[in-house]
């Protein structure tokens, strides 16, 4: 495909086209008139040899290859824009400009909280907007991370693409306060044994690939896409959970949970943020990264345990997690 000879205003007027499924208001949207917008579907549909929307009585509906390129159409959109506002040169304490990073509720709880209060005393003009990733972005991480700034992850989900080590954190077991079974510790037969909560998808959820390779499988009663409702989860019941040590610090307050060590080597989360190579020049990124690597030492000069203790038996003492 030669670049060169595409005009790039089709793109627009194709995403226009496939998410408004109607000719004028797809006009509308991006400023051309009825009859521009109907000669640029026809030269679309030229160029995919398909007719990209089919009417279906008083409207249209998508054929398969519409369908397909409406995502891809937005995602072009969107790095396009991202590509063009590039800057040669950034001023945090004079722009004006919005960030958007994908994170689970734990990384925008714990790394995220921090930047966002770096940013509000040196940067009152930027804006910090925190997404969910979605369960597929192992499968789609690049056409993911083209229309973001980064994505807050730890190592072992992804790789190869560029990132910012940020913090490492320890994984730690949860259970409720009057656990009938649990005293102390936790033993490996009670991992295998008990129910547990984990976060996201129960066959590929943190406490899910730690247990595989002591050849243990989780029995899973609940999942959920939040870390935050671990506790919640786990209150009342027998169930088992994992959770970083460092969001145990703000989340399980508000729920009658105790913490324990893992009873095996659970390997550390090494946080870090990663983003699109298309970003590396951008003045305005390369700020951002540097401002992610001053946050996370500060991160690492306070670590995990500091002020925080592990409930060794039932019950909580106050000021204690």
């Amino acid at each position: 495909m030669n670049l060169s000879r595409l005009d790039l205003n089709l793109v627009l007027a194709l995403r226009a086209l496939l998410e408004e499924r109607n000719v004028t208001r797809a006009g509308e949207r991006i400023g051309l008139s009825q009859p521009a917008m109907s000669a640029a579907l026809s030269r679309l549909r030229r160029h995919f040899d398909d007719e990209l929307l089919a009417r279906t009585g008083n409207s249209y509906e998508l054929t398969p290859l519409g369908v397909a390129l409406r995502d891809r159409s937005a995602t072009a959109c969107d790095l396009l824009e991202r590509v063009f506002s590039s800057q040669a040169d950034f001023d945090p304490t004079t722009e004006t400009r919005e960030f958007t990073l994908l994170a689970a509720d734990y990384g925008a709880a714990v790394f995220g909280a921090a930047l966002a209060r770096v940013l509000h005393h040196e940067a009152p003009g930027i804006r910090l907007t925190f997404q969910h990733p979605a369960p597929s972005v192992e499968e789609n991480t690049a056409a993911l991370l083209s229309t973001v700034d980064g994505l807050l992850m730890p190592h072992g989900v992804i790789d190869g693409f560029p990132y910012v080590d940020l913090h490492q954190d320890r994984w730690l077991c949860m259970v409720a306060d009057d656990h009938p079974e649990i005293g102390h510790e936790l033993t490996l037969d009670q991992l295998a044994r008990l129910p547990w909560a984990v976060y996201q998808r129960p066959y590929d959820a943190p406490a899910a690939r730690q247990l595989s390779m002591l050849g243990v499988s989780p029995l899973v009663e609940v999942s959920v896409q939040n870390f935050q409702l671990l506790p919640h989860m786990v209150e009342g019941t027998r169930r088992i959970a994992m959770i970083q040590e460092r969001l145990a610090r703000k989340a399980v307050r508000s729920a009658a949970v105790r913490v324990l060590p893992c009873p095996f080597e659970a390997v550390p989360v090494q946080e870090a943020m990663w983003w699109h190579p298309v970003h590396t020049q951008d003045a305005g990124h390369i700020w951002l990264r540097q401002k992610a690597r001053e946050v996370g030492a500060t991160l690492e000069g306070h670590g995990p345990d500091d002020g925080v203790s592990v409930v060794q038996g039932p019950g909580r003492a106050p000021g204690l997690l």
